[in-house]
Protein backbone atom coordinates (compact mmCIF):
# COMPACT_ATOMS: atom_id res chain seq x y z
CA UNK A 1 0.00 0.00 0.00
CA UNK A 2 1.01 3.55 -1.14
CA UNK A 3 -0.48 6.53 0.33
CA UNK A 4 -0.36 10.34 0.99
CA UNK A 5 -1.71 12.80 3.27
CA UNK A 6 -3.55 16.15 2.45
CA UNK A 7 -6.04 18.99 2.91
CA UNK A 8 -9.13 19.88 2.22
CA UNK A 9 -9.13 22.60 -0.21
CA UNK A 10 -12.37 24.21 -2.21
CA UNK A 11 -15.86 22.95 -2.50
CA UNK A 12 -17.79 22.92 -5.36
CA UNK A 13 -21.50 22.10 -5.99
CA UNK A 14 -22.54 21.44 -9.30
CA UNK A 15 -26.07 21.04 -11.07
CA UNK A 16 -26.63 19.14 -13.72
CA UNK A 17 -29.61 19.71 -15.73
CA UNK A 18 -31.16 17.30 -18.35
CA UNK A 19 -29.13 15.54 -20.87
CA UNK A 20 -26.12 17.22 -19.58
CA UNK A 21 -22.87 14.68 -20.00
CA UNK A 22 -22.07 13.83 -16.59
CA UNK A 23 -18.60 12.62 -16.72
CA UNK A 24 -17.58 15.55 -19.03
CA UNK A 25 -18.94 17.84 -16.60
CA UNK A 26 -17.01 16.75 -14.01
CA UNK A 27 -13.82 16.90 -15.92
CA UNK A 28 -14.88 20.35 -17.61
CA UNK A 29 -14.90 21.90 -13.73
CA UNK A 30 -11.76 20.17 -12.65
CA UNK A 31 -9.68 21.61 -15.53
CA UNK A 32 -11.25 25.00 -15.38
CA UNK A 33 -10.88 25.41 -11.42
CA UNK A 34 -7.57 22.99 -11.95
CA UNK A 35 -8.69 20.55 -9.44
CA UNK A 36 -5.61 18.20 -9.81
CA UNK A 37 -6.51 15.84 -6.85
CA UNK A 38 -10.31 15.61 -5.24
CA UNK A 39 -13.38 13.61 -4.61
CA UNK A 40 -16.87 14.04 -6.28
CA UNK A 41 -19.96 12.67 -5.02
CA UNK A 42 -23.02 12.74 -7.05
CA UNK A 43 -26.91 12.22 -6.16
CA UNK A 44 -29.71 12.49 -8.48
CA UNK A 45 -31.32 11.13 -11.72
CA UNK A 46 -29.33 9.43 -14.62
CA UNK A 47 -30.98 8.24 -18.07
CA UNK A 48 -28.48 7.32 -20.05
CA UNK A 49 -24.98 5.82 -19.31
CA UNK A 50 -22.53 2.78 -20.19
CA UNK A 51 -21.03 0.83 -16.49
CA UNK A 52 -18.81 -1.56 -16.00
CA UNK A 53 -19.53 -4.33 -13.27
CA UNK A 54 -16.24 -5.93 -13.21
CA UNK A 55 -13.72 -8.26 -14.88
CA UNK A 56 -15.11 -11.33 -17.29
CA UNK A 57 -12.80 -13.37 -15.19
CA UNK A 58 -9.83 -13.00 -12.69
CA UNK A 59 -6.85 -12.21 -14.89
CA UNK A 60 -5.34 -9.75 -16.90
CA UNK A 61 -5.58 -7.64 -18.31
CA UNK A 62 -9.32 -7.69 -17.48
CA UNK A 63 -11.64 -7.91 -20.24
CA UNK A 64 -14.92 -5.57 -18.77
CA UNK A 65 -18.21 -6.94 -18.48
CA UNK A 66 -20.48 -3.73 -19.71
CA UNK A 67 -23.81 -2.94 -18.74
CA UNK A 68 -26.13 0.18 -19.91
CA UNK A 69 -28.51 2.74 -18.88
CA UNK A 70 -31.47 3.42 -21.42
CA UNK A 71 -33.69 4.85 -19.14
CA UNK A 72 -33.89 7.16 -15.74
CA UNK A 73 -32.72 5.76 -12.77
CA UNK A 74 -32.07 7.17 -9.37
CA UNK A 75 -28.24 7.59 -8.29
CA UNK A 76 -26.05 7.76 -5.61
CA UNK A 77 -22.44 7.79 -5.83
CA UNK A 78 -18.76 8.77 -5.60
CA UNK A 79 -16.20 9.34 -7.65
CA UNK A 80 -12.41 10.48 -7.56
CA UNK A 81 -10.72 13.33 -9.55
CA UNK A 82 -6.94 13.20 -10.69
CA UNK A 83 -4.98 13.63 -13.91
CA UNK A 84 -3.46 11.40 -16.04
CA UNK A 85 -1.23 13.44 -18.60
CA UNK A 86 -3.10 16.69 -19.59
CA UNK A 87 -6.51 16.03 -18.49
CA UNK A 88 -8.58 15.24 -15.57
CA UNK A 89 -9.49 11.74 -15.17
CA UNK A 90 -13.08 10.39 -13.07
CA UNK A 91 -12.95 7.46 -11.81
CA UNK A 92 -16.97 7.30 -10.74
CA UNK A 93 -18.82 4.18 -8.80
CA UNK A 94 -22.49 4.56 -8.19
CA UNK A 95 -25.61 2.52 -7.42
CA UNK A 96 -28.59 3.01 -10.51
CA UNK A 97 -32.05 2.14 -9.24
CA UNK A 98 -35.50 2.11 -11.11
CA UNK A 99 -37.89 0.60 -9.38
CA UNK A 100 -37.06 -2.69 -7.48
CA UNK A 101 -34.14 -2.81 -10.10
CA UNK A 102 -30.41 -2.21 -8.44
CA UNK A 103 -27.70 -2.19 -10.58
CA UNK A 104 -23.81 -0.48 -9.60
CA UNK A 105 -21.08 -0.20 -11.49
CA UNK A 106 -18.30 2.00 -12.64
CA UNK A 107 -19.80 4.37 -14.82
CA UNK A 108 -17.28 4.92 -17.98
CA UNK A 109 -19.68 6.47 -21.14
CA UNK A 110 -22.54 8.21 -22.16
CA UNK A 111 -23.67 9.41 -18.78
CA UNK A 112 -26.98 11.44 -19.10
CA UNK A 113 -28.08 13.25 -16.40
CA UNK A 114 -32.07 12.99 -15.91
CA UNK A 115 -33.99 16.10 -14.92
CA UNK A 116 -31.48 16.74 -11.91
CA UNK A 117 -27.74 15.46 -10.88
CA UNK A 118 -26.53 17.32 -7.83
CA UNK A 119 -22.48 17.28 -7.41
CA UNK A 120 -20.44 17.82 -4.63
CA UNK A 121 -16.69 17.97 -5.32
CA UNK A 122 -14.27 18.42 -2.79
CA UNK A 123 -10.53 19.35 -4.25
CA UNK A 124 -7.58 17.79 -1.95
CA UNK A 125 -4.57 19.56 -1.77
CA UNK A 126 -1.12 18.54 -0.99
CA UNK A 127 -1.19 15.23 -3.02
CA UNK A 128 0.99 14.90 -5.94
CA UNK A 129 -1.09 11.44 -6.97
CA UNK A 130 -1.57 10.99 -10.84
CA UNK A 131 -3.36 8.38 -13.05
CA UNK A 132 -0.46 6.27 -15.40
CA UNK A 133 -1.35 3.36 -18.17
CA UNK A 134 -0.59 0.25 -16.01
CA UNK A 135 1.05 -2.19 -18.49
CA UNK A 136 -0.17 -5.45 -17.13
CA UNK A 137 -3.77 -4.65 -16.81
CA UNK A 138 -4.04 -1.86 -19.59
CA UNK A 139 -5.91 0.49 -17.26
CA UNK A 140 -4.91 4.09 -16.16
CA UNK A 141 -4.38 3.64 -12.80
CA UNK A 142 -3.75 5.75 -9.48
CA UNK A 143 -0.62 6.23 -9.42
CA UNK A 144 0.92 7.63 -5.39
Amino acid sequence: MKYQTGSTGRVVVAKFEDNDNILQGLSDIAKKENIRAGVAYLIGGMKAGRFVVGPDKEEMPPVPVWRELTESHEIVGIGTIFWHGDEPKIHFHGAYAKKDSVKAGCMRENSKAFLVLEAIIVEINGITATRELDPVSGMVLLRV
